[in-house]
Formats: C-alpha cells, sequence, structure tokens
C-alpha cells in the first residue's frame, strides 16, 4: 500500500513540475552572484529578509570585500554596518566573517563543495548548502525548502504534515527525481510570489489548480 501512494506521489509531483516548468519557463535563483563566495554570503544574508533588499546591499558588500580573505580580514563593524538593512545584522555579519576565516584556513580561499564541509561553516544549515551546491557548482545533494517550498508543499499534499523542514525535505527526495531537486526549489518560489501567497493563494488561474488537493486553504 505505501509503494502505491509513493508510486502517486512521484506521479502527481512529475505533473506538477511539469505544469510549474510551463508556467515559470525563466525560474532560476532570485539571489545576485558572480561566484560560490558571493552566493555563499548573499544566502546567510537571506535568512528572514528578502531576497529583493538582499540584492540591494551586496553590490556595494561585493565591491569592498572581494575575497574571503578581504572578509576575513575586516573590521566586524564595517560588515554590519553594510548588512544593517537585512535585519539581524550582528550574527549575520558574524557568521559572514568566521565562515571566510574558515574558507582561508581550512579550504585555500575557495569555497568548499560538498555536503559535509559546507556544513561544516558557521551559521551554514542544509538549506544553505543546498542553495550553494545547486546553483554555484551544479550539484543536486538535497532541495531547498525555504518558507514557500515548506507552504506550497503542505498545500499540494506532497508532505506529510510536520513542522520539520529536513522532514520536508527528505520526502520531497523521495517523490521527485535527483535531477529536478534544485529546480523544483525555484519552481515553488516563484510560485509562491505569483499565485500561492501566504495567507491566501489566488488559486483562480492557478497552473497546478487541477493537481492541488487543498486549493484554497490557508497555511
Amino acid at each position: 500500500m505505501a509503494s502505491e501512494v509513493n508510486r502517486e506521489l512521484k506521479q502527481r509531483a512529475a505533473k506538477i513540475v511539469r505544469a510549474l516548468r510551463k508556467a515559470y519557463p525563466a525560474a532560476k535563483c532570485s539571489l545576485t552572484y558572480k561566484n560560490p563566495l558571493q552566493l555563499l554570503l548573499s544566502t546567510i544574508l537571506s535568512a528572514q529578509c528578502t531576497d529583493d533588499r538582499v540584492n540591494k546591499v551586496t553590490p556595494a558588500l561585493f565591491a569592498r570585500f572581494k575575497t574571503a580573505g578581504d572578509f576575513a580580514r575586516a573590521k566586524i563593524g564595517d560588515i554590519e554596518t553594510m548588512v544593517r538593512s537585512t535585519g539581524f545584522f550582528r550574527n549575520k555579519a558574524r557568521g559572514i566573517q568566521e565562515s571566510c576565516r574558515a574558507i582561508v584556513d581550512r579550504f585555500g580561499g575557495r569555497v568548499p563543495d560538498t555536503m559535509d564541509d559546507l556544513l561544516s561553516l558557521h551559521g551554514v544549515a542544509r538549506k544553505t548548502a543546498n542553495v550553494v551546491l545547486g546553483n554555484a557548482f551544479g550539484k543536486n545533494e538535497g532541495v531547498v525548502v525555504d518558507t514557500h517550498v515548506f507552504r506550497i508543499t503542505h498545500r499540494l499534499g506532497l508532505v506529510r504534515k510536520t513542522a520539520n523542514r529536513d522532514h520536508v525535505e527528505r520526502q520531497l527526495m523521495e517523490i521527485l527525481p535527483k535531477k529536478d531537486w534544485t529546480d523544483f526549489s525555484h519552481l515553488l518560489i516563484h510560485h509562491g510570489r505569483a499565485a500561492c501567497k501566504a495567507p491566501t493563494p489566488r488559486c483562480p488561474g492557478c497552473p497546478v489548480e487541477k493537481l492541488c488537493p487543498k486549493k484554497g486553504v490557508i497555511l
């Protein structure tokens, strides 16, 4: 019985991915970056902050500090001042500097490209590691579960109800082909911004309305 349920979920997930790709063909990471370090630090800054706000802050930040060594040697107050508008700026500045010091000391100044090494950096959890691996290195090691992905996968009935994002990620990894893991997050994030909003989704005209068992449900 469990295998039948899993097969049905895989089939519906595949249909959802196809429909969202058709609706959002340009879906990609919305953070602006030129290299793995910039993406890592932008993702750290994006915690409890919009990507749009991060993208307004990072041009000046990356113009002043260009390498992990630059961030490692910087005065923490200078970093704090430049990232203040992203919120929780002291914690974020400390996370940026400590991560960059580790990158310099342990990884030769280059952002590591494995899950275990990324998770060893200060303040880097699976969400951030997945963003960096999937987008900067083309490695599908997991599924990014942000607020949009968490909300929409529950609305679509793709995951069992849980408050644990790691549990959501594991369930999605079971029903999605590995090649789709990074794209799936981009698609749902775009869909969350365009239609499947919190708290009230815009169901009429939704590209996956016919595949949604919980349309109109507030989650």
